[in-house]
């Protein structure tokens, strides 16, 4: 089993499948929050849902809209399972820590090159250090 120790991590314990993009991450401006699915037409993810879903992507964009956006997409269960992020922004940790949401970030390698798109994936922030392992 492959295991990416990351610098910081905070929710629950989760198991996936990943969806993988060096893109970056707005709940803002990359997804319609109705209907699951990246909607950004530039973006490489465009059409896709999120739902349920471990994002791997490769930072956090946005401001301070972004943390009730992620909120409002956990209340109305149309929301992702994880966010893995090579970078994250405060605003993107209280946004996730608003809506307990699982969050990875900070790894020694690039995890948008490292996770295969569609691989069945555990992240693990409560690992000491914090984790996301390749099943199978």
């Amino acid at each position: 089993m492959t295991s990416f120790v990351a610098a910081a991590g905070m929710g629950a314990p989760v198991r996936g499948r990943a969806l993988v993009a060096s893109d970056g991450f707005s709940a803002r401006y990359d997804l319609d929050r109705l209907r699951g699915v990246f909607s950004r037409p530039d973006h490489a993810l465009a059409g896709q849902s999120y739902v349920g879903r471990i994002l791997v992507l490769d930072g956090a964009k946005g401001g301070v809209a972004t943390a009730w956006m992620l909120h409002e997409m956990a209340a109305r269960g149309i929301a992702p399972a994880a966010l893995v992020l090579n970078r994250v922004n405060p605003i993107m940790v209280q946004g996730a820590a608003l809506a307990g949401f699982t969050l990875l970030s900070g790894f020694d390698v690039d995890i948008t090159r490292a996770v295969p798109d569609g691989a069945e994936v555990e992240v693990d922030p409560l690992a000491d250090p914090p984790v996301l392992r390749l099943l199978g």
